[in-house]
C-alpha cells in the first residue's frame, strides 16, 4: 500500500459504525453472540486498515482532502475530510487496537449483563466518533467528533441507569464537559472570524497574520485568546484542573469503558487537539505558559489524591488524571511529540491497568476495596504478572515504555525557558515519587501480603459494584481467556513500544509535517536531541538519574508502609487528620462547585432568562404580535364588504389628495 485510498480511509470509521448500528437497532434479532461478533469484526477491520495506513505513512504517503462537501456559504465550506499523517496514523492504531482489546474483554466481563447488546453498540459508536475526531482535516468535523465522544461517554458512564450514583456521575461528566466545550467553540469561532476558514491547512497558513492581530480597544492578542479558548476545551475533555472533577466519578460505569474512554482515547482527545494545533500554539508564549502551569497542577495534586483511595478503579483513575497532567506539561513546553509519545505509551499500560483491575474485581466477586484483598498473586497469576508490567511502565522503570516518554517530559520541561517551567519541573519530578507510591501501594495490597478476602475487614465500604450482587467471602479465581488474552496483548506494547519507537517518533521524521515547533524560541526538543544517544543508552543512563531513584523510593516506601509496618500509615492519618480530610474531600472542589459556582450559575441563568428571554425577547415578540393584532382589529372595521362603502372611501381619498395638492400649490 503506497498510496492512501479515500475509500479505504472512509471504511476505517464506518466499519465500527456499522457494528454499532446492527448491535443497537437489531440487537434482539442478532442475539448476544451476533452483537459481539459484528462489533468485534467492525473494530478488527478498522484496526487492520489503520495498520496498513500507518505502514503507508511510514513509507511517505500522506492524504489531505475533502471526502464529502456538506454546505457552502459564501467562502465558508463545511465538509467532511481526512488529514492522514504520522500523528493521525498513530492515533488511529492506538484507538482501534485498544478498542479491539476492550471489545474482546467485554465478552467475558459483561457476560451476565442484560444490556449486553446495548453496551457493544455504545463502545463501537464511541470508536467511530473517536476515529472521526482524529482523522478530521477541519474544525467542524473535529467538533463533531469531540461532541460525539462526549455524548457516548455520557451514555456509557450512566450505562446502569437504575443506579442514582451512575446517573449523577454521567450528568456531572456531561455538564463539566459543556463548560470546557463552551471555551472550545469560542476558540473555533475566533479562528473562523479572523482566519475566514475551518480548514486546518488554511488556518495554519494564516498563523503569522493572526499573530499580529489584537482585539480592538485592548492589548489582547487574538491568537493568545483563541489558543487559550481551545485549551479550555481540552481542559474539560482531558480532565485538567479545575475541570477534572468528572473523571473519578465516571468510574461508576462498567470497567471496560474506564479502559476505553478514561484511559486510552477520549481523555487524550484534548492532548491530540493541542498537538494538532501546534502551528497556532507556537505563536503565543502566554498560551503555552498557561498550558504548562495547568498541566503541572494536575500532574502533582491529582497524584496526591491517589494515595488515599481504597477503590481499585479510583486509584487508577487518579493515576490517569496525573498522567494527563504530564502530557499537558509537555505540550506547554513545546515538546508536542513527547506529549503524543506519552499519550501512546500511556494508552497501552493504563488500559492494561484498568482491565487488570476489572479482572481483579471479577476474581473478587465484584468487591473493589483493595483493603479486602491481598495475596491474590497465587490465585490470579496472569492478572498479577500483567498488572505488575503495567505498574512498572507507569512509574517509569528503565526499558519499559513509560520510562522513555516520562523521562523525556521531565527533561523537556527542564529545558523550557517559558514562565512557569520551574514550578512545572518541580511538579513532574515530585510526581514521580507520588506515582510510584500510590501505584505500588495498590499493587502490594492487592497481590501480596495477608489474604484478607476471607474475613473482609471493610465489608460494604465503597460499594461500587459492577453488578447487583454484593461481595461475599469466596476463593478468588483467574478470569476466563476472553479477559486474560487482552491483558497479555496489552502487556507487550506496555513493555516494548517505548524502546522501539522513541528514536523515530521524537527525533526522526515521523511527525515532521504534523507538529511544528519554533526551535529558536522553544528549544526543548533541540536540547533533547543533543542528549539522546539511543534507547539502550538512555535506559542505562536512567539508572543514575533522580527520577529513577525517586520512583524506587516510592516503591520501597509503599512496601515498607503496607507490607512491613501497616501501623505507620494509620499513625500518619491520625496525626495529620486535617490533611487526610483535605485529600479525602478532593480539595473540596465538589463542594466549591455545588455550594458556590452552581448557585452563581443558576442565578446568572435565572437573570438572563427573566431579563433577556422574558423581558426583551418575549417582550419584543409578544409586544409586536399584540401590536399587529390591534392594527388588524382596527383595520377590520373598514372592511365591510359593501361596494358603496368602498366607493365613498375612494371619493373621500380623491378629495383629500386634491385638497393637499391645492394647499401645496399655494
Amino acid at each position: 500500500m503506497t498510496e492512501l485510498s479515500p475509500s479505504l480511509l472512509t471504511a476505517v470509521p464506518l466499519a465500527p459504525l456499522v457494528g454499532a448500528v446492527v448491535a443497537g437497532l437489531f440487537g434482539k434479532a442478532v442475539g448476544r453472540r451476533g452483537a459481539h461478533w459484528i462489533t468485534c469484526l467492525g473494530v478488527a477491520v478498522a484496526f487492520v486498515l489503520s495498520v496498513q495506513t500507518l505502514l503507508a505513512v511510514t513509507a511517505g504517503a500522506r492524504f489531505n482532502a475533502t471526502v464529502y462537501e456538506w454546505l457552502v456559504i459564501g467562502g465558508l465550506k463545511m465538509e467532511v475530510g481526512f488529514l492522514v499523517d504520522g500523528l493521525t496514523a498513530m492515533m488511529m492504531c492506538v484507538v482501534t487496537f485498544v478498542s479491539l482489546m476492550v471489545h474482546v474483554y467485554t465478552i467475558g466481563y459483561m457476560a451476565e449483563d442484560p444490556g449486553y447488546q446495548r453496551f457493544f453498540s455504545y463502545i463501537s459508536l464511541f470508536t467511530f466518533s473517536m476515529l472521526m475526531l482524529v482523522m478530521s482535516n477541519n474544525m467542524l468535523q473535529l467538533f463533531f467528533g469531540w461532541e460525539a465522544v462526549g455524548l457516548v461517554s455520557y451514555l456509557l458512564i450512566g450505562f446502569w441507569f437504575k443506579r442514582p450514583t451512575a446517573i449523577f456521575a454521567n450528568m456531572k461528566a456531561f455538564l463539566v464537559n459543556r463548560v470546557g466545550d463552551f471555551g472550545f467553540i469560542l476558540g473555533i469561532g475566533l479562528l473562523l472570524a479572523y482566519g475566514g476558514s475551518l480548514n486546518y491547512g488554511e488556518l495554519f497558513a494564516q498563523g503569522p497574520e493572526l499573530a499580529k492581530l489584537v482585539f480592538p480597544g485592548t492589548d489582547w492578542m487574538v491568537i493568545t485568546v483563541a489558543c487559550i479558548c481551545l485549551f479550555i476545551g481540552a481542559m474539560g475533555k482531558s480532565a485538567q484542573f479545575p475541570l477534572h472533577v468528572w473523571l473519578p466519578d465516571s468510574m461508576e460505569g462498567p470497567t471496560p469503558i474506564s479502559a476505553l474512554i478514561h484511559a486510552a482515547t477520549m481523555v487524550t482527545a484534548g492532548i491530540f487537539m493541542v498537538a494538532r494545533m501546534s502551528p497556532l500554539f507556537e505563536l503565543s508564549d502566554t498560551a503555552l505558559s498557561f498550558v504548562l502551569v495547568i498541566g503541572a497542577i494536575t500532574a502533582l495534586f491529582m497524584g496526591f489524591l491517589g494515595i488515599i483511595q481504597n477503590d481499585i478503579k479510583r486509584v487508577v483513575a487518579y493515576s490517569t488524571l496525573s498522567q494527563l497532567g504530564y502530557m499537558t506539561v509537555a505540550l506547554g513546553a513545546s515538546a508536542y511529540s513527547v506529549a503524543v509519545f506519552h499519550l501512546m505509551t500511556h494508552a497501552f499500560f493504563k488500559a492494561l491497568l484498568f482491565l487488570g483491575a476489572g479482572s481483579v474485581i471479577m476474581g473478587m466477586h465484584h468487591d473493589q476495596d483493595i483493603r479486602n484483598m491481598g495475596g491474590l498473586r497465587k490465585y490470579m497469576p496472569i492478572t498479577w504478572l500483567t498488572s505488575l508490567a503495567g505498574s512498572l511502565a507507569l512509574i517509569g522503570t528503565p526499558l519499559f515504555s513509560g520510562f522513555y516518554s516520562k523521562d523525556m517530559i521531565i527533561e523537556a520541561v527542564h529545558a523550557s525557558p517559558l514562565w512557569g517551567s520551574g514550578f512545572a519541573y518541580f511538579a513532574v519530578t515530585a510526581g514521580v515519587f507520588v506515582t510510584a507510591f500510590y501505584s505500588f501501594r495498590m499493587y502490594f495490597l492487592v497481590f501480596h501480603g495477608e489474604e484478607r478476602f476471607r474475613h473482609k475487614p471493610f465489608p460494604g465500604e465503597h460499594d461500587h459494584h459492577d453488578d447487583d450482587h454484593h461481595g461475599e467471602a469466596h476463593e478468588p479465581h483467574e478470569s476466563p481467556w476472553v479477559v486474560t488474552v487482552p491483558l497479555l496483548l496489552l502487556a507487550v506494547p506496555s513493555v516494548v513500544i517505548g524502546y522501539m519507537a522513541v528514536n523515530e517518533m521524537l527525533f526522526g521524521e515521523f511527525f515532521k509535517d504534523s507538529i511544528i515547533v519554533d526551535a529558536a524560541r522553544h528549544p526543548a526538543m533541540a536540547e533533547l536531541a543533543e542528549m539522546f544517544h539511543g534507547a539502550g543508552a538512555m535506559a542505562l543512563h536512567g539508572l543514575q538519574t533522580l527520577p529513577f531513584w525517586l520512583a524506587l523510593g516510592g516503591v520501597v516506601t509503599a512496601w515498607f508502609f503496607y507490607m512491613k509496618r501497616p501501623d505507620i500509615p494509620a499513625a500518619i492519618q491520625a496525626r495529620f487528620g486535617f490533611l487526610h480530610r483535605l485529600l479525602d474531600n478532593k480539595y473540596y472542589m465538589d463542594a466549591i462547585n455545588e455550594k458556590l459556582l452552581a448557585p452563581a450559575a443558576r442565578g446568572l441563568g435565572r437573570g438572563l432568562w427573566r431579563g433577556g428571554d422574558m423581558a426583551v425577547i418575549d417582550g419584543a415578540i409578544d409586544g409586536s404580535a399584540r401590536l399587529v393584532g390591534w392594527i388588524a382589529q382596527v383595520t377590520r372595521l373598514f372592511q365591510s364588504g359593501y361596494i358603496y362603502h368602498y366607493a365613498l372611501v375612494m371619493i373621500v381619498g380623491v378629495f383629500a389628495l386634491m385638497t393637499w395638492f391645492v394647499w401645496l400649490a399655494k
